[in-house]
């Protein structure tokens, strides 16, 4: 029985067949669960442009779904990739946040691995739209190293830089950046992404650009710089991703780096709406409120249609970056190498490059993206010179007072 096809939206779907929603939510769509949110971002979304955006197979997932519909019970499994435990005292704990689009083929690699190896492992790592609760929630009251996970995998500037929450075991000494990467990218050469204290292994990044709707430029310049989507013809007409936290909160601590609180604030003035990545490429439909530029992750340019009035412009002054990075315990490492050694390879980093078009660090790949291309990485430097998650927080306030 046909009970879908590609073209069905995600609300038609869910609202058919309620069953189906855990598979939506257990695969990168946790917007899903809420029924506010599942009204606004799956009535406009068809299955098919949904799975291409996470890049996600969509025989298997229409499988789950189906098996879903035809099951009435709770066993079945509705994680196209799941997490795998262990009952072992000595397995290593590894838990982290991977990007959505490259989520599912860096776990069935790491399955893999762990198959084929034999290193007894414990992970859970979900996908980054599920945001950092759970994450926290391994942290949060912990005052003994020992009762960490011997590994944090994420992308971004949130708790993993907060100096009370990881801070003060970074400052025991806890981590050791193990990768043994003599340089970096030559797509990087210059940025210094290896951090000083090894303390971060960084393993590639997230670089966010502008995609241009031509159609309501009227007259103005196309946008080329970060300072020009500041400017007085721009307010109110840029969209960000306000609720991708790794990527919002690196786009304004580099703006805070470069152009100080009056950036930040002339920043929040820009922006119109949030939109999710999927809406934002089809932003040029909408009737009303129209954006000029929207800002986003490079992959998601990838699936703007040819010809059309949306244009992809990488910043000339770099597109902001943030990390994609490993936490690993300095006391476990003897055992937890081949771990670090899997996440720091040449094959992830085609899966994270070429899969989900975030450069990785690793200096035998091709990234296949032109030299000219620059980045704009915020440093080390002025990362440990500075609290972090106090300095999101007060750039957050900026922004957020300057849109209201």
């Amino acid at each position: 029985m046909n009970y879908f096809d590609k073209n069905t939206t995600l609300w038609d779907i869910t609202e058919e067949y309620s069953e189906t929603i855990p598979v939506f939510t257990s695969n990168g769509f946790p917007q899903m669960k809420h029924d506010t949110q599942r009204a606004k971002f799956a009535r406009s979304i068809t299955l098919e442009t949904a799975l291409m955006l996470k890049q996600i197979d969509m025989d298997t997932f229409s499988n789950l779904l189906v098996e879903a519909i035809e099951r009435d019970d709770a066993a079945i499994d509705v994680t196209l990739a799941k997490s795998t435990g262990v009952n072992k005292d000595n397995a290593l704990n590894v838990v982290g946040l991977l990007p959505c689009p490259v989520r599912i083929p860096l776990l069935e690699q790491f399955n893999e691995f762990v198959k084929t190896t034999g290193v007894a492992v414990n992970h859970e790592l979900k996908a980054a739209s599920m945001g950092l609760d759970w994450v926290e929630n391994n942290i949060k009251g912990v005052t003994d190293a020992g009762d960490l996970p011997d590994l944090f995998i994420s992308a971004g500037f949130d708790m993993f830089f907060d100096e009370e929450m990881i801070g003060r075991f970074k400052r025991q000494g806890i981590f050791a950046d193990t990768t043994t990467l003599e340089k970096f990218n030559p797509l990087f050469d210059g940025l210094k992404l290896k951090d000083p204290r090894s303390h971060y292994a960084m393993i590639g990044v997230v670089p966010a650009v502008f995609l241009i709707n031509k159609d309501e430029l009227n007259g103005r310049d196309v946008p080329r710089t970060w300072e020009d989507i500041m400017k007085p013809e721009f307010e109110h007409r840029v969209s960000l991703p306000v609720g991708d936290f790794d990527l919002f909160n690196g786009i304004l601590l580099n703006i805070h780096k470069h152009y100080g609180e009056e950036g930040v604030t002339r920043l929040g003035r820009s922006l119109l709406q949030s939109m999710h990545p999927s809406q934002m490429v089809k932003s040029n439909r909408r009737k009303t409120r129209r954006t000029i530029v929207t800002i986003m992750t490079y992959f998601f340019t990838k699936v703007v249609k040819e010809g059309g009035p949306m244009i992809a412009v990488w910043p000339e002054d770099g597109a902001i970056i943030s990390p994609i990075f490993m936490l690993a315990k300095k006391e476990k490492i003897e055992k937890l190498q081949p771990v670090v050694d899997f996440f720091a390879s040449v094959e992830v980093g085609k899966i994270l490059s070429h899969g989900g078009l975030f450069p990785s660090v690793h200096p035998d790949l091709d990234n296949n993206i032109p030299t000219r291309n620059k980045f704009m990485w915020l440093g080390w430097d002025y990362i440990y010179s500075n609290d972090i998650s106090a300095l999101i927080l007060k750039c957050e306030a900026l922004f957020n007072k300057a849109t209201g």
